[in-house]
C-alpha cells in the first residue's frame, strides 16, 4: 500500500541508524526520498541506489544540518529537485557521553548544536515551502532519554528534552496552516552507535525492558511511516515512545 505516494520526505542523518530505515521504509510506500548527512559517501551512494530501485525519486546530499546556511541551501535544492518537501525528519544526531564533572565544554556544545540547533535549522528552512503548501508533516527524533534523563548522558539528555519542548511549541505556531509537529522518542535501538556499547551495558539496557529486546531501527521507521501519513491526520504536537515499554 503505497500511503505516501506523491510525497516528498527529506530525512537528515539518513545514510545510517535510524534515518537509513526511516528512508527505506518510505520508498517502499511510495514517498520520493532526499536525505542528507556530513559527507556524500559510498554509504550514502549505496542508500541512493536501493531506494531508486523502489522505483522512487531518491537522492543524496552532502550537509552539514548544524549549520543553518547549509540547512537553508539544502531545503532549497531539495524544492527545485523534487519540486516540494512534504515531509520533514529532523533525525540528525551525535552522542558524547560522559559524566557531568568530565564534560567538557565543547562536549556540551557539539550535542546540543548538532542534535537540537539542526531542528531549528531545518524546521524554519522548510516551513516556508510547508505555509505555501498548507500542509506538511514534522517529524523530530527525540529519545526516552529526554523524558527520565540517564547519567552520563546530561548533554544528550538535554538536547532531547529540548526537541520535546520544541515539537509542542512549534506544533501549536503552525497547526493552523495544516502542518503537524510530533516527535518519535526511541529507547535502546540497535543501530551502529549502540553497537559501540560493552556487552554488560547492552545486556543491562535490556533487562529494563519489559519486552525482553532491544528494538529495531524498522521500528522506528513504522511509527515514522504513521506519522507522515494521513492515518495522523489529526495528530501533532505529540510524543511517541517506541521503546518497548521501558519508559514507564
Amino acid at each position: 500500500m503505497n500511503i505516501l505516494e506523491g510525497k516528498t520526505a527529506l530525512i537528515t542523518g539518513g545514510s545510517r541508524g535510524i534515518g537509513k530505515a526511516i528512508a527505506i521504509a518510505f520508498a517502499q510506500v511510495g514517498a520520493n526520498v532526499a536525505f542528507s548527512d556530513l559527507a556524500y559517501d559510498e554509504q550514502a551512494k549505496a542508500l541512493e541506489a536501493e531506494l531508486k530501485k523502489t522505483g522512487v525519486k531518491a537522492r543524496g546530499y552532502a550537509s552539514d544540518a548544524s549549520s543553518y546556511m547549509d540547512s537553508e541551501n539544502l531545503v532549497n535544492e531539495v524544492v527545485a529537485e523534487f519540486g516540494s518537501i512534504d515531509i520533514l525528519v529532523n533525525n540528525a544526531g551525535i552522542t558524547r557521553d560522559t559524566l557531568m564533572m568530565r564534560m567538557s565544554e565543547e562536549m556540551w556544545d557539539d550535542v546540543i548544536r548538532v542534535n537540537l540547533k539542526s531542528a531549528f535549522n531545518l524546521t524554519k528552512a522548510a516551513q516556508k515551502y510547508m505555509l505555501k503548501q498548507r500542509q506538511g508533516s514534522i517529524i523530530n527524533m527525540a529519545s526516552v532519554v529526554g523524558i527520565g534523563g540517564n547519567a552520563g548522558q546530561a548533554n544528550y539528555a538535554a538536547s532531547k528534552g529540548g526537541m520535546i519542548a520544541f515539537t509542542k511549541s512549534v506544533a501549536q505556531e503552525i497547526g493552523a496552516r495544516n502542518i503537524r509537529v510530533n516527535a518519535i522518542a526511541p529507547g535502546f535501538i540497535e543501530t551502529e552507535m549502540t553497537a559501540r556499547l560493552p556487552e554488560d551495558v547492552k545486556n543491562g539496557w535490556v533487562e529494563r525492558i519489559p519486552l525482553k529486546r532491544a528494538g529495531h531501527p524498522e521500528d522506528v521507521a513504522n511509527m515514522a511511516i504513521f506519522l507522515a501519513s494521513d492515518m495522523s491526520s489529526y495528530i501533532t504536537g505529540q510524543v511517541f515512545t517506541v521503546c518497548g515499554g521501558m519508559n514507564k
